[in-house]
């Protein structure tokens, strides 16, 4: 039996991958960095530039709604015109802006800036998961690959806060920004040299602008509906209005998707049960994560007095066992046991550190009360994110992994902004009531994230009831019908599989008994993580 070998030929081409994926890994750990180091840089910026409570926010919400709104339009275009191109306009767009950042001396300037560096944020990281999946079809590499996206993905957050703390007490708030043009240049310079070009589909393959404008203005005010819900109230005619509107914007996209001849989402992507499970899990998960990034720290500043900078180091622990977790322990499980198997445990890990969390004293210390939580979460997380990544990506053919990644992107901002706007208006209306009822500030805060915590459990533990439903062990990709390769007397000849869902090139073996048939998955390995599916070969 013969099997098609996709992996490199030479060592020189093999080490090549690597370095891009180093590249492409940095390029994801400055954009997602971004989101999280302005944050305790916040106050300082206030008093510096003059800005309004409200309008302080927004120093935050313009780079989301930018970045969420456009995530699957841009991995879309990376399919479309080439992703190593989308990726450098991305970095070049997401550079600049930081400049613009760094040196604004008005709120408008500041707003303005942070919403085009949203711009460049969503167009380089949408496509940087597709291509990672290109790069690496053999099953067991590219679920290491996977674990390196995941880990500069997850431990961005925590060493933005790091980051922001350290910048802001020895620099100023703009060196939050200017610390990005060394690396943007950097990065920039280092992918046209090391990832290699590709051509993209062609616009006429999918230039849906009807779709385009469709499907982004709905994800755009959805975000902005979501994280303006803290300062409007969820049930204002503000909130349910933008809300009902995006909701409109989406269904006339998905309409739009399902009768146009070039669909921006061709929807027979979503077909695949665990492209949308994982999408679903996916939002769960990151909006009980993303509360815990930002209650916690809310919790170590309000509550126990920690400085901006202490409460980095705090959750210092969080990035590095993540980081040992998702780079190496994860990607051996998941190619031993399946990304199903590994996925389950790690949400379950993930659940009992915020049981744990939910029951932060108002005296807490941190050896006692925060670290065990902290390191549990990053240990289910460093887990879960691989092996859901994996399971995202294991049903997207090359043509459309642009689309996957950028879909994959897209759920994790608004699930991130949906379950912090949910999670921070509880703890608010917790604390406002536990306060107006007698408490102490320091005890109604504490009562306000107890309450968020575990909320965010239940978030993960829906996550576990999904994935354990909807998730399927085994999935071939969604595409094109698959090609064979005939194997007789030492010839090979490929020969199409028709009535076949998908499959890469595989091999039928003649044994003087007749013929069977072995059809490999879309990224080389055989169908179902690996395992053989084989059948008679039908009479011609």
């Amino acid at each position: 039996m013969t099997q098609t070998d996709s992996r490199p030929t030479s060592p020189a081409a093999d080490r090549s991958r690597w370095v891009a994926l180093t590249v492409l890994c940095a390029g994801m750990l400055m954009v997602i960095l971004d989101q999280t180091i302005v944050n305790v840089a916040l106050p300082t910026i206030q008093d510096d530039l003059g800005f309004s409570r409200s309008g302080l926010a927004w120093v935050v919400n313009a780079y989301i709604v930018a970045f969420g709104g456009l995530l699957l339009l841009a991995g879309r275009l990376g399919d479309l015109v080439g992703r190593r191109n989308v990726l450098v306009a991305g970095l070049v767009v997401f550079t600049a802006s930081s400049l613009l950042c760094g040196i604004a001396d008005t709120p408008g300037q500041l707003v303005a800036a942070r919403f085009v560096q949203g711009v460049g944020g969503a167009l380089a990281s949408a496509v940087i998961l597709g291509m990672i999946v290109t790069l690496f079809p053999e099953p067991a590499e590219r679920g290491r690959a996977i674990g390196a996206f995941s880990f500069a993905a997850a431990a961005g957050g925590s060493i933005g806060n790091i980051a922001g703390g350290l910048l802001t007490e020895a620099l100023s708030w703009n060196w939050v920004f200017l610390v990005n043009l060394p690396i943007g240049v950097a990065v920039v310079v280092l992918a046209l040299r090391v990832v290699e070009s590709d051509r993209g589909l062609g616009l006429r393959a999918g230039a849906d602008v009807a779709g385009g404008v469709l499907g982004t203005g709905g994800l755009m005010l959805g975000v902005y509906a979501i994280v303006g819900a803290g300062d409007h109230g969820w049930w204002t005619a503000h909130t349910l209005g933008l809300g009902g509107l995006a909701v409109a914007l989406l269904a006339g996209f998905v309409a739009r998707q399902a009768t146009a001849r070039s669909p921006l989402l061709p929807l027979r992507v979503l077909r695949s049960r665990n492209l949308t499970g994982a999408n679903a899990v996916q939002a769960l998960l990151v909006a009980g994560a993303f509360g815990f990034m930002f209650l916690s720290a809310l919790y170590m500043q309000q509550v126990l007095g920690y400085e901006p900078a202490q409460v980095g180091l705090a959750i210092l622990p969080a990035a590095l066992v993540i980081g040992a977790v998702s780079l190496g322990l994860s990607a051996r499980l998941t190619a031993r046991f399946g990304a199903r198997a590994v996925l389950l445990p790690g949400l379950a890990v993930n659940v009992s550190g915020l049981l744990l969390l939910r029951r932060v004293p108002v005296d807490g210390e941190y050896l006692v009360d925060l670290l065990p939580a902290i390191v549990l979460l990053a240990f289910g997380f460093g887990l879960a994110m691989p092996a859901l990544t994996a399971l995202a990506m294991s049903s997207a053919t090359p043509s459309d992994s642009g689309l996957a990644s950028g879909l994959f992107n897209t759920t994790q901002q608004v699930g991130g902004a949906l379950g912090l706007a949910v999670l921070a208006t509880l703890a608010a209306s917790r604390t406002d009531a536990l306060f107006a009822g007698g408490d102490a500030r320091a005890a109604a805060l504490t009562g306000g994230y107890q309450l968020a915590f575990t909320v965010a459990a239940g978030f993960v533990l829906t996550a576990i009831v999904v994935a354990a439903v909807v998730l399927r062990r085994d999935e071939p990709a969604v595409a094109d019908a698959p090609s064979l390769v005939v194997e007789m007397d030492g010839a090979v000849a490929p020969a199409p599989l028709p009535g076949v869902g998908s499959g890469a090139p595989a091999g039928v073996e003649r044994d003087g008994a007749g013929a069977s048939v072995v059809v490999a998955s879309a990224d080389g390995g055989a169908a179902g993580e690996g395992e053989v599916a084989a059948g008679p070969l039908p009479a011609h």
